[in-house]
């Protein structure tokens, strides 16, 4: 006589069909969803609600009674209040954070950096070449460029090259650079005094007061804000020799 396979796996449970289970991150029946209670993303910048992992955080702010308080108590304020607990000092001990809508937070960093970007000064170094031996003439000419330089706000970058053997001449240079800042000081101050960087001596001088610009409307239409903050541009002005 045959015997029959018996079933050995899960049985459904008597009262209907299974429920399908609960979404990563949803909230238990009955309870409101937190807000940010989604998985984090790795790209935000800061960590906001049930992610925080200290025991207690330092709340501060002007919504909330600053102090220190136990990771839930702040939690339970946070949705009390149908806003977010943004840890903004994760490496303070306890964890900073404040009580705000995260997303308008966020609108908030970033306006605040594109505004400081667009403050950043743009730093202007104009080059000037003299050779060991430049004349009386050349060096008026480049003195004079240098001052106007220097007027309207740039730095002035001045050196001596040196070419094949005109090295043993070193000594001719500085002098000549030493000459050129002493020309100068009405209008600027010594960065750096003459130093021999391969073929060349360098000195940098920078403007005593930046004037400020007056833009036209068209110039201020043209004109960007700086991507990565203080740019430097460069113009030469060489030598006749």
């Amino acid at each position: 006589m045959e015997k029959k396979t018996q079933f050995t796996g899960p049985r459904r449970p008597a009262g209907g069909a299974p429920r399908p289970p609960r979404p990563a991150g949803a909230s238990p029946a009955g309870q409101k969803p937190r807000r940010g209670g989604a998985e984090r993303n790795s790209k935000d910048p800061y960590v906001i609600n049930e992610h925080i992992r200290a025991r207690e955080v330092r709340l501060v702010g002007d919504n909330v009674e600053q102090g220190i308080y136990p990771i839930d108590k702040a939690l339970r304020l946070a949705e009390k209040m149908e806003l977010d607990l943004i840890e903004i000092s994760p490496n303070a001990e306890p964890p900073v954070c404040r009580i705000l809508d995260y997303q308008k937070f966020l609108y908030q960093q970033k306006k605040r950096q594109k505004e400081q970007k667009q403050k950043a000064a743009k730093v202007v170094v104009k080059e000037i070449r003299f050779g060991p031996q430049t004349d009386d003439h050349d060096y008026n000419f480049k003195l004079k460029h240098a001052i106007s330089f220097l007027k309207e706000g740039s730095k002035v970058k001045a050196y001596v090259f040196f070419r094949g053997r005109s090295i043993l001449f070193k000594e001719q240079g500085e002098v000549l650079l030493l000459r050129f800042a002493n020309d100068l000081e009405e209008y600027g101050k010594v960065e750096m005094m003459p130093v021999l960087e391969g073929k060349r001596m360098i000195i940098m001088v920078s403007p005593l007061k930046v004037a400020p610009k007056k833009e036209g409307k068209e110039n201020k239409a043209a004109r960007q804000p700086e991507s990565n903050g203080a740019a430097a541009s460069t113009e030469e002005v060489e030598s006749k020799e």
